[in-house]
């Protein structure tokens, strides 16, 4: 048992009083009432512990990321420079050409997410290039977290240290905003995103940062920016020259005149965009595909092939023809995959918050070859289905503490390639996605020893 495990298990102990359990309770629900840490009318986290990690768990899963995303970098070249591998990610016209325009720095992605499942091997099953949420709710969640009873308690006996990361997305973003140029003084930073969202909350948890360390900040919607003159104006005419992309470019192309001032100011080089438009090429699933795949092995390193073997598990578009998995040729990968619904996952190539993912242990056979009909139709990928831990958690349910078995992912933030944070999700379901309407986030500490 590790250093971890050990803490774990003394956090439930202590759980077990009464009082000391109803106390941290209190403190978890009224902290987040406080601090607005909701989704939608549902509170962030219903689960009372944490998640623990040695700093030697930790330093592994970061060290596999960062080679996945060293392996995402070279395949994003590859589709800058090769039209025809850039056509398998069916991107609009829109798409690709604003992800053929110089964000002006690199990477193209500064800040992006990894969602992965660790239990014998850390398995990665999604990348967030465009848009990663949840980096500030950590953060909020783990000052809490560090203020309940039963941690006050645990922490008299290990040295517990928060993963937190909402300040290195402030770092990535100015270094971003001075290799495109801009100004020595401080951006005029807009957040950007639809309005009315249950994200809203993270947005202003990132306007306070920002505005603490010295840089103006607006949240505003797409229809609320006007470009003229070379200058794009937020609300009350504010001129802006960085914007924290949080809107997808699938949903602001979708809908008509809101992506004009955006995309013409990008165009013309006119502002900073974090992440730039360019974040699509990796943002789409194919984009596991296209590492997984043997015939493009060659773009990658040896230890970058290895770290692919490893950690993404098979991929693949969804389309007729011949195909390999494991080493072993596929006559036709659709009669393949209709006849191994219980081993695979189907998702659209390009959606978010579990929308369309349908794995195909949950439903019968009907409805996947239903399924499998309209991936044929649209743009769809299929995934090996691969493990999902679960463990028991104390979670609140009606004013009570019950203890219920759950799936657990870990997400690991990632800053110009470089891991910094974790986004960790609680579901009853194997689909972990607060957006799907489930779920729990608790955020995660190092134990770093004895107290």
């Amino acid at each position: 048992m590790n250093l971890a495990a050990v803490a774990r298990a003394a956090f439930d102990q202590l759980l077990e009083d009464d009082d000391l359990r109803s106390e941290s309770l209190d403190v978890l629900q009224q902290g987040q009432h406080e601090r607005g840490l909701y989704f939608g009318a549902h509170p962030l986290c219903v689960a009372l512990r944490p998640e623990f990690l040695t700093l030697q768990e930790y330093r592994e899963a970061a060290q596999a990321a960062e080679v996945i995303c060293t392996a995402l970098g070279r395949l994003e070249e590859a589709l800058l420079a090769d039209e025809t591998l850039r056509a398998e990610l069916d991107l609009d016209p829109m798409e690709e050409r604003l992800a053929l325009a110089d964000p002006g720095y690199r990477p193209s992605s500064p800040g992006t997410r990894l969602d992965s499942f660790v239990s014998s091997e850390i398995s990665y099953v999604e990348y967030n290039a465009e848009s990663p949420a949840g980096i500030a709710y950590g953060e909020e969640l783990s000052r809490i977290f560090s203020t309940l009873p039963v941690m006050q308690e645990l922490m008299m006996r290990f040295s517990l240290k928060p993963i937190t990361a909402r300040n290195l997305q402030l770092k990535a973003m100015m270094r971003a905003f001075r290799s495109w140029g801009g100004p020595s003084r401080a951006p005029v930073v807009a957040i950007v995103d639809w309005p009315n969202l249950p994200t809203l909350r993270e947005f202003e948890l990132f306007q306070d940062t920002f505005h603490e360390h010295g840089v103006r900040t607006y949240i505003c919607e797409p229809a609320e920016l006007e470009y003229t003159g070379g200058v794009l104006r937020g609300p009350d005419g504010v001129a802006i020259n960085l914007v924290y992309r949080r809107v997808l470019a699938s949903e602001l192309l979708a809908t008509p005149g809101a992506s004009d001032a955006l995309c013409s100011a990008y165009l013309d080089g006119s502002i900073c965009v974090v992440n730039s438009f360019r974040a699509k090429l990796l943002h789409k699933k194919m984009s596991l595909a296209l590492l997984s795949d043997e015939q493009y092995s060659r773009l990658y390193t040896p230890r970058q092939r290895a770290a692919i073997r490893r950690h993404i598990p098979w991929t693949r578009k969804v389309r007729q023809g011949p195909s390999q998995r494991d080493g072993a040729s596929i006559p036709d990968l659709v009669e393949h995959v209709l006849r191994n619904r219980m081993e695979l996952v189907l998702k659209p190539n390009d959606e978010y918050g579990g929308r369309g993912v349908v794995m195909g242990w949950t439903v019968d056979q009907p409805e996947w070859e239903q399924t499998v009909g309209v991936a044929l139709t649209q743009s769809y990928v299929v995934q090996a289905a691969i493990e999902v831990p679960r463990d028991t958690y104390p979670v609140a349910v009606g004013g009570k503490v019950e203890t219920l078995s759950l799936a657990r992912d870990m997400d690991p933030y990632l800053f110009n390639g470089r891991v910094g944070g974790l986004l960790i999700r609680l579901s009853s379901s194997a689909l972990l996605n607060l957006t799907a309407g489930s779920g729990s986030v608790v955020p995660a500490f190092l134990v770093e020893g004895p107290a």
